[in-house]
């Protein structure tokens, strides 16, 4: 009886990936000559710039790619484990959490080194780090070693008990062996392909193996990264490939199944990917534009300050503060006075930093001065 082929990794080429070159051209094109317009824009900064962009990067990059999976991080316990880990004076950092400082780690070594080999050690090394205490919430996992298959095929399903619907079967464990032998093969070697496609096949490659019992997007997303970092030239990040895919994490999950239940032609996997890095470079400019703005603010503004606490809150409102800044929510954030939150108001509106929006007496509202 002849075997159903129902997905990628059992057509007889696996993993012989073909895409449609010219199809791809035009966006491979516009990918590129952005990816060379904000590494160049980037180049022109000082160090101290430079170094606060990649921090404010890999921040949403570690945050974005934990938040696919559905666990939210403390976005100052990872800027603070990054800053430490880069070695970047930074005020205001604060303790990490083991959880936080292991995602991190994993993300500094991918992109930090990205001219380093891929070892099946170093990936290993990689899953130990994200689940140190051997659990990934309360499911016990194999740390650092293949996934057994001992409970059942891995599978990638969604749905209420009893009408569960399987969106993906991986490949069996006894085969992994050498399917990851192959993979490491290929990316540590040189091929005659853009470094980009080369990204967005290694995603797709590793993801389809499913190697571990748990954490393999993570791992997907860092070799993507890396692979990226190779193809710009450099470890500094200027922009979040898992921050866009969190954002398109619906069309994500679709395409990837299309793909992995089709054949060996990958270019809707490939034209997705582009379209997405396209995104994340293009939303990378909006941020490098507010780090840029924050730098000059400071510049200008540090020495007028006359405490902490106003420090402390044109900060909060440099970063994006939530709703509108009252003095009733100046007072209850720095854990003071109504009369000395006023006082402090006062003084910035003086020294044109902030300004006054339009509202009733009691209600008034303020924000940063342009």
């Amino acid at each position: 009886m002849r075997r159903i082929e129902k997905y990628i990794y059992q057509k007889p080429d696996w993993p012989n990936f073909f895409w449609e070159t010219e199809k791809l051209l035009t966006l491979l094109t516009e990918v590129r000559n952005l990816q060379g317009r904000i590494v160049g824009k980037m180049s022109v900064l000082g160090f101290a710039l430079k170094n606060q962009a990649n921090l404010e990067i890999l921040t949403q990059d570690v945050l974005n790619s934990t938040g696919i999976e559905g666990e939210i991080l403390d976005i100052n316990q990872v800027r603070s484990s990054i800053a430490r880990r880069l070695g970047l004076n930074v005020s205001g950092l604060v303790s990490s959490d083991r959880n936080v400082d292991a995602v991190v780690e994993v993300m500094i070594d991918a992109t930090n080194n990205f001219n380093q080999p891929l070892t099946r050690e170093r990936i290993s090394g990689w899953h130990n780090t994200l689940f140190p205490t051997g659990y990934s919430g309360m499911f016990k996992v194999q740390v650092g070693k293949f996934r057994d298959d001992s409970s059942g095929p891995m599978q990638v399903v969604s749905g209420s008990i009893g009408k569960e619907k399987v969106h993906y079967q991986a490949p069996a464990a006894e085969l992994l062996e050498s399917e990851m032998t192959a993979f490491l093969h290929w990316f540590n070697n040189k091929q005659n392909i853009d470094l980009v496609i080369k990204s967005a096949l290694a995603h797709l490659w590793f993801v389809t193996l499913h190697p571990f019992d748990d954490g393999n997007g993570r791992i997907a997303r860092a070799l993507a990264d890396m692979i990226l970092a190779q193809s710009d030239g450099q470890s500094y990040r200027f922009y979040s490939m898992s921050s866009q895919i969190r954002s398109e994490r619906k069309q994500y999950y679709e395409v990837l199944e299309k793909t992995q239940k089709s054949s060996l032609d990958v270019t809707c996997w490939l034209e997705w990917f582009l379209n997405c890095l396209l995104n994340a470079i293009k939303a990378s400019e909006t941020m490098l534009e507010k780090v840029i703005f924050k730098h000059n603010f400071w510049l200008h503004n540090a020495s007028k300050l006359e405490n902490e606490r106003q420090q402390k809150m044109l900060n909060k409102l440099l970063e994006g503060f939530e709703g509108t800044l009252t003095s009733s929510k100046w007072a209850k954030i720095c854990k003071c006075s109504q009369d000395t939150a006023l006082r402090d108001i006062k003084d910035l509106l003086e020294k044109q930093i902030l300004k006054k929006l339009p509202g009733g007496s009691r209600s008034t509202a303020y924000a940063l001065k342009q």
